[in-house]
């Protein structure tokens, strides 16, 4: 390795002091992250953020990554000629989009993310909610949609259990699970589901210290249009706020959903981040910087370092 400079060499030291406590902190505590598939649209992307992934494990925070692959779907799905149907931000999944879920979720995003493990020498192991019930769920049934209208999702799951002793076997093995957000029902009907659901279903099972959503938005906004609305921390009243006033994107409805999901579950901290932004989840741990948002129950329980973020 090429020899530091003494200003480089400063800077090293200086970084890893003021990271040590954040080390010690979070030492085999679980984190839960959830990257979209436009986190993994390119090989530079997908290394990257496994990259930081990488070190997170190997200062022994136990980690667990749940990816979707909206993107890559639609993009499939165009491809063989098959419409893509949302509604407040949620995918209809038919019996073609199924297929193609199974085709992108398992066959290639859960893939090209343990090969990029391998190259990184990160213990990884791919994993589905189908694979031993590791995720128990049933049909949806047809819903109200925020429109008012009855929405029937199709082949879309709703969680009703997760069954932990999988994952913590994997990470007591010192193996980072990397989830793909596909399950089936008691009688072998697979479902879709959404990442950002999943993501906090598992968090509040394994009793999480955080749920991390790294998506292409810089945080949560306070003005739709407006990245620079950033909205450095927040509680779930003032979520449930901004949602009431329209101040969400479709994008964010779930999220929404699955931050409230999370919180109410236990886990102290959930926080959403860029994965645009280069490093954004060692900064966002390792750092008081407040990369995106920070999301508790009560903003009275930040501390005022936080509040400083």
């Amino acid at each position: 390795m090429p020899r530091l400079s003494q200003n480089e060499r400063a800077i090293a030291v200086n970084a890893l002091k003021r990271a040590a406590p954040y080390i010690r902190m979070f030492k085999r505590k679980i984190f839960v992250i959830k990257a979209g598939g436009d986190a993994f649209a390119t090989a530079e992307g997908t290394r990257a953020i496994m990259e930081q992934i990488g070190i997170l494990h190997g200062v022994g925070i136990r980690v667990v990554l749940v990816h979707g692959g909206g993107p890559q779907s639609t993009k499939l799905a165009n491809a063989l000629g098959i419409s893509s149907e949302f509604v407040d931000g949620r995918r209809v999944t038919d019996e073609s989009s199924l297929e193609v879920a199974m085709m992108v979720l398992n066959g290639q995003i859960n893939t090209r993310l343990l090969a990029a493990c391998r190259d990184l020498s990160i213990p990884a192991v791919g994993i589905s909610g189908v694979d031993a019930g590791l995720i128990k769920a049933h049909k949806r049934p047809p819903v109200p949609s925020d429109s008012g209208e009855t929405i029937d999702y199709g082949f879309v799951g709703d969680i009703d259990e997760v069954d932990t002793s999988i994952l913590l076997k994997q990470l007591d093995n010192d193996l980072v699970p990397i989830i793909s957000p596909l399950s089936a029902d008691e009688s072998g009907t697979l479902l879709n589901i959404n990442a950002d659901t999943v993501a906090a279903a598992v968090a509040v099972a394994l009793g999480a210290e955080k749920l991390m959503l790294s998506t292409g938005a810089p945080g949560i906004l306070e003005t739709i249009d407006d990245p620079r609305s950033v909205i450095s921390y927040l509680d779930v009243a003032g979520l449930d706020k901004l949602r009431n006033n329209g101040c969400l994107s479709e994008g964010m409805l779930p999220k929404a959903k699955a931050i409230e999901k999370a919180l109410n579950g236990g886990v102290p901290r959930v926080h959403v981040i860029s994965y645009d932004l280069p490093d954004s989840l060692l900064l966002e741990v390792f750092t008081n910087e407040g990369m995106g948002t920070l999301v508790v129950n009560d903003i009275q329980n930040l501390s005022p370092d936080e509040k400083q973020g």
